[in-house]
């Protein structure tokens, strides 16, 4: 069996950099090559081995049978560096990593760096490893591969063709965001999705030049007419009296703005659910500009879910209903039993 810890884990006892190797085989004349898979929500795929299939629990693919699985991270450029130093040799011995062989190769999307190796795993296993870092203008992109050492499908010329097929699509699909979410928003009102943390959080924007975005504090800002954030907890007080504790603990924590001067506070009926709604006027924190903040929480329908809407101050009227809009089409999914690894 093959776990998020027993693969996922790899990423992180290595820095979370992760190297892997590529050299394509040719390809017989007239036949296509297979298209690259992308994992949900990912803007990095590639042609997996036969027998593995995009995972659930993490980002990349798996072989359950085989216990074999590739993981794939994408980080901002500027990690390059302290990924790239802990892929010595003697960073990655004291993860239990023994380098077997080290090479620079050329991929499509840039020139990578690769290593490979054995590491044996807590429960005596042995497992053959390949690492690669890939460098690019937008990302650093850190592959893992693990297979165990007897199992011969994964064999060396079958991972590097793989890893040679690494690509990466331009945008993916807000439909397949939405897949990754715990609820269903039926009416995206026409904000678009930015970011998410799948399975609990969405970020949608109404940008005025869409999708412009600019680096602050190392950290994505965007210009927009309105931003909305949905964010589901499973657990939400029993109690309507700790709700107003919560919506002004919950309307603290919202980032990005300042100045914060409150016009409403009061408990509401949303789709039939008790909820809470708060109102307040403030400064965006990057522009200074002025913005209109609301936020809902509702309870029950199978948790708590929060929702903020921030928009420019002079065109909150329209923003306000469009946010309208969007919350009142957001339903829970219904809760099924995980997949078995088996």
């Amino acid at each position: 069996m093959i776990t998020h810890r027993n693969i996922g884990s790899d990423c992180a006892c290595i820095g979370l950099a992760a190297l892997v190797a590529l050299m394509a085989l040719a390809v017989p004349a007239g036949a296509a090559a297979p298209a690259p898979v992308f994992p949900p929500g990912s803007h990095l795929g590639l042609v997996p081995p036969p027998g593995m299939v995009p995972s659930t629990a993490f980002n990349g693919f798996v072989d359950p049978e085989a216990n074999a699985g590739i993981v794939i991270t994408a980080l901002p450029p500027e990690a390059y560096a302290s990924m790239a130093k802990s892929m010595s040799e003697e960073a990655l011995k004291k993860q239990g990593v023994t380098v077997e062989k080290r090479e620079s190769i050329q991929l499509n999307l840039g020139k990578g760096d690769l290593v490979e190796g054995t590491q044996l795993s807590p429960d005596k296993k042995l497992f053959r490893k390949w690492l690669l870092l890939v460098p690019t203008h937008d990302v650093t992109i850190a592959i893992t591969v693990q297979a165990p050492e007897e199992d011969k499908a994964y064999s060396d010329s079958v991972v590097r063709t793989a890893l040679a097929s690494l690509a990466e699509r331009a945008k993916v699909p807000e439909s397949e965001y939405l897949r990754l979410l715990p609820f269903t928003i039926g009416d995206l009102a026409g904000f678009h999705i930015v970011n998410l943390i799948p399975g609990r959080a969405a970020l949608l924007i109404d940008a005025p030049a869409y999708p412009h975005m600019v680096a602050t504090d190392g950290l994505p800002a965007y210009e927009f007419n309105g931003r909305c954030i949905i964010t589901a907890a499973a657990n939400a007080p029993t109690d309507p009296g700790q709700r107003a504790t919560l919506a002004r603990a919950a309307f603290n924590g919202i980032e990005g703005i300042k100045d914060i001067h409150f016009t409403m506070a009061e408990p509401v009926r949303i789709d039939g659910q008790e909820g809470y709604e708060t109102v307040a006027s403030a400064k965006d924190i990057n522009s200074g500009a002025n913005v209109m903040v609301i936020q809902w929480l509702r309870f029950g329908g199978g948790g708590l879910l929060q929702m903020v809407g921030i928009s420019r101050a002079e065109i909150w009227d329209k923003e306000l209903a469009r946010l309208r809009t969007i919350r009142d089409s957001i339903t829970f999914r219904q809760p099924s039993a995980p997949p078995s690894p088996n």
